[in-house]
């Protein structure tokens, strides 16, 4: 287990699991299908590591807000690029865990299950990569 567990405080939490299952939700609001979205949110649970216990903890401290998929991004993009930062200083190896954690929960999201993946969808999955890699 690693050893920066006890120096994330509640607001580094909160922002890694706002900015986790933000991104889910991101995907689901740009039109992912039901089951991609399930799928999308096992991976998030499935996680390991630092990462696997903050997103694992039971927590009502995601608040994401917005009645468009505009006002929606402007809260998980950024999210995203503080976590990769956050983690970044304090532990790189799990800041590569978390990114490879939401491309797999982006990826099983965007799955198609009938025909292609719809464009708003996969625009939606390389802005979330964008920000990632934005830090």
């Amino acid at each position: 287990m690693s050893t920066t567990i006890t120096t994330l405080t509640d607001q580094n939490n909160s922002t890694l699991r706002t900015a986790a299952y933000g991104a889910v939700s991101l995907i689901a609001a740009a039109g992912a299908t039901h089951k991609g979205i399930s799928q999308g949110s096992i991976a998030l649970t499935s996680a390991t590591g630092l990462v696997g216990h903050v997103l694992a903890a039971k927590s009502k401290d995601i608040h994401l807000h917005g009645k468009s998929v505009a006002e929606l991004a402007d809260q998980v993009l950024p999210s995203l690029t503080a976590a990769m930062n956050l983690l970044g200083k304090q532990d790189p190896a799990e800041a590569d865990n978390f990114r490879d954690t939401v491309l797999v929960a982006v990826e099983a999201a965007t799955q198609p299950h009938r025909g292609g993946p719809n464009p708003a969808v996969t625009a939606m999955a390389r802005k979330i990569t964008a920000a990632m890699d934005a830090a």
